[in-house]
């Protein structure tokens, strides 16, 4: 039952076009700066920003988790990337989320186009902001490599597994 979840979880988060997801990135974007004014002030800083539109999430024992989305330089779409996760372990249901991730140093955005996927967990440090960090960091407290905000959650996934997450360029 989990592979078939998992082989329907692709292609709803796939974009129409090169087109379509520009645009649902930049939607992403701007949502996401009205409702964290943290955000905001991290793309200012940032080097890069990976904004990944729309994951689709599902999972029963074994999960998976799929999304394109674009890196963003100076206000410009780059490139292209997915971003693919695979887990096992206590889970159940199926969710919906966008995720933003601001590369804040010229070595992550490097590590990012230069190596042939960037693992979580491997290579730049990456923090996941919530509301408490989010309320401690200002410009002189930004350190770390990479800044992830999750946002626009929908649907219901209880999980206690083992997850691993990468992403790689695409060509769209």
């Amino acid at each position: 039952m989990s592979i078939g979840v998992l082989s329907m979880t692709r292609l709803p988060a796939v974009a129409a076009t090169a087109e379509d997801l520009n645009k649902d990135a930049a939607h992403t974007l701007q949502t996401l700066y009205k409702l964290n004014k943290t955000a905001e002030l991290l793309s200012k800083k940032s080097k890069g920003i990976l904004v990944f539109p729309k994951i689709v999430k599902a999972g029963l024992v074994f999960g998976g988790s799929y999304g394109e989305g674009v890196l963003m330089q100076s206000g410009h779409i780059t490139e292209y990337y997915n971003s693919v996760s695979a887990s096992w372990g206590w889970q159940a249901g199926a969710e919906t989320y966008a995720y933003v991730v601001f590369l804040m140093s010229d070595q992550a955005v490097q590590y990012l186009t230069k190596s042939q996927g960037w693992e979580f967990g491997v290579g730049p440090n990456v923090v996941v902001v919530n509301e408490g960090v989010a309320k401690n960091l200002s410009t002189s407290t930004i350190k770390d490599d990479a800044y992830a905000f999750i946002t626009d959650q929908q649907g219901l996934m209880g999980s206690l597994s083992f997850e691993g997450t990468k992403i790689s360029r695409i060509k769209r």
